[in-house]
């Protein structure tokens, strides 16, 4: 079993960045896939971004070019770079691990004033 632990949150102007980081309490080397999930306020968890064990990134439209995933399966750490932000990326964000197995973390609170 492996706990995901996000860090890095917060509140931050419009324009500006954060980096979120995913700790992971085991390997990750043969999860997968690791990724972002959201939850703005009054919707429904979406998908942000996720990388591959193979190193394949994707992400969602809304966040191209802005945003950029990074996974060290060394360290067993994933990143989000969150660049340009928007007050609608005011949301919950969660670290995700899928594959054979499903791994959620607890989510950490990212705010964007205008």
């Amino acid at each position: 079993q492996v706990q995901l632990v996000e860090s890095g949150g917060g509140l931050v102007q419009a324009g500006g960045s954060l980096r979120l980081s995913c700790a992971a309490s085991g390997s990750i080397f043969s999860i997968n896939y690791m990724g972002w999930f959201r939850q703005p306020p009054g919707k429904q968890r979406e998908f942000v971004a996720s990388e591959s064990s193979g190193g394949i990134k994707t992400y969602a439209d809304f966040v191209k070019g802005r945003f950029t995933i990074s996974r060290d399966n060394a360290k067993n750490l994933v990143y989000l770079q969150m660049n340009s932000l928007k007050p609608e990326d005011t949301a919950v964000y969660y670290c995700r691990g899928w594959g054979s197995n499903n791994y959620w973390g607890q989510g950490i609170q990212v705010t964007v004033s205008s």
